[in-house]
């Protein structure tokens, strides 16, 4: 059995099903993964002193987030 692959309409139809802060909240997480995914891609393949620099980046983007979810809470 393969498993079911979402079409571009429903990807547009599931991000506009989501609430203004479930979409900021899915921003905060995406970056947050896009920058762990470059900084263990520099540590092996360019330079491990970049790789931990970029990898600092990854609590800096959820504490950054927590920070703006909390305020849109209130």
């Amino acid at each position: 059995m393969s498993a079911p692959t979402a079409t571009p309409q429903s990807r547009t139809q599931l991000l506009s099903s989501l609430s203004p802060f479930h979409r900021t909240k899915l921003v905060f997480m995406a970056a947050a993964f896009a920058s762990f995914v470059l900084s263990v891609s520099l540590w092996f393949f360019v330079d491990r002193e970049l790789g931990l620099f970029v990898g600092l980046w990854v609590p800096a983007i959820h504490s950054l987030g927590t920070l703006v979810l909390v305020g849109e809470r209130s």
